[in-house]
């Protein structure tokens, strides 16, 4: 059973160490997820293939467009949500607990996590995504292959938001396939709500600070970071699990989790931070300093103003219509990477803190700690 195999994972980590391997960060997210990914990726593609066939009986083109949406959720991903989902759920439950029953509502985040990103790359003008073009850019260059009239940009923008609005209403489709009982699901579904408004709280103020720089602060990229991020990609999955064991809101776990979620939350943001500017693109599957080249006012960014000298933020300003490797440079001779890397080592020990001191199932606890290590140290 998929439940069996991915504790087992964590149980072999545990017994053989961090330390293992070519790249430890990335064997242990492997071994706690690859079982519960191929399992969610099959049912993903299980709901997907009856969907995209429901929509080609409307016009072959509906099938085309539902298949580009398909495609936009199965290719690459690492399924983190649903991997802190799991482990939120596992660790109320333990280990007797059948898993086929949560499926669809863990995978169900991944439907919703298409949507933000889909939405997140037209609003970004990004161009690629995992080493791929990104939607709204590659229905850009099929509506040129095709020689369509109009505006090949503005379709591909068009066709992408349809595309999002269709994940997240896949994903509630697929969340109500969860069979827990109906009282348990109605909370699952107002936590699962909660994620959404937080999300576009997040994102609202993701775009503000691009078009209102000059009122920013390291304060307000914080929050960025903690609605836009820590909120969707590790509390509330944590929180969403819970609720799927049936765990009350006043429980002291849900205390451990939404402390442990927010701190790994927010630490990987900052990673994102750095990576937006430090990652190597064959990693990353996205091109280096578009964050600086922006003004994008990051948390590491905002810092870098905030600690720099003068003469610092002097050069800084010259150097931002110059060659993004210089600008980069200054970001690091202010300090600000250093003062990330201790910002999210600072969290990272918050929340294993708070890990030690929950009621959480052992097995759980020992993927919790691996995981939070390695969603924070990651190269992608």
């Amino acid at each position: 059973m998929a439940n069996d195999a991915v504790a087992g994972n964590a149980t072999r980590v545990a017994q053989r160490g961090p330390g293992d391997g070519d790249d430890p960060v990335r064997a242990v997210l492997a071994a706690y997820t690859h079982d519960l990914i191929t399992a969610v990726d099959e049912t993903l593609a299980t709901f997907l293939t009856a969907e995209v066939d429901s929509l080609a009986e409307i016009d072959i083109s509906m099938g085309r467009f539902a298949a580009t949406a398909r495609e936009a959720v199965l290719v690459g991903g690492k399924r983190i949500r649903s991997t802190f989902a799991y482990w939120g759920w596992r660790g109320a439950v333990g280990g007797t607990e059948a898993l086929p029953p949560v499926l669809p509502a863990l995978a169900a985040l991944e439907l919703l996590h298409t949507f933000a990103l889909v939405h997140d790359d037209v609003m970004d003008a990004s161009t690629t995504r995992r080493g791929r073009p990104t939607a709204h850019v590659a229905l850009a260059e099929q509506h040129i292959a095709a020689g369509h009239r109009g505006d090949p940009g503005r379709f591909g923008e068009a066709v992408a938001v349809l595309i999002g609005d269709l994940c997240m209403v896949w994903a509630d489709r697929l969340l109500a396939q969860a069979t827990v009982p109906s009282a348990r699901l109605l909370e699952v579904r107002r936590c699962y709500d909660q994620m959404r408004v937080e999300t576009v709280a997040g994102q609202y103020l993701d775009v503000l600070g691009e078009n209102d720089p000059a009122s920013w602060s390291v304060d307000r990229a914080l929050r960025v970071a903690r609605y836009k991020t820590a909120s969707y990609t590790v509390q509330r999955p944590l929180l969403f699990g819970a609720c799927l064991a049936g765990v009350p809101v006043d429980d002291a776990l849900v205390s451990a989790y939404t402390r442990y979620g927010l701190a790994v939350g927010e630490a990987f943001q900052l990673r994102d931070d750095l990576l937006g500017v430090y990652g190597d693109p064959a990693d990353t599957g996205k091109p280096a300093g578009d964050d600086l080249r922006t003004g994008k006012p990051t948390t590491l960014l905002m810092l870098a103003r905030e600690l720099s000298t003068p003469a610092q933020l002097r050069a800084m300003d010259r150097a931002g219509d110059g060659p993004v490797d210089r600008l980069a440079e200054l970001v690091v001779e202010t300090g600000a990477v250093a003062r990330v890397e201790r910002m999210i080592a600072e969290r990272v020990s918050d929340a294993l803190a708070a890990l030690d001191a929950a009621p959480v199932d052992r097995t759980a606890r020992t993927a919790l700690t691996g995981l939070a290590t390695a969603a924070t140290n990651r190269r992608a």
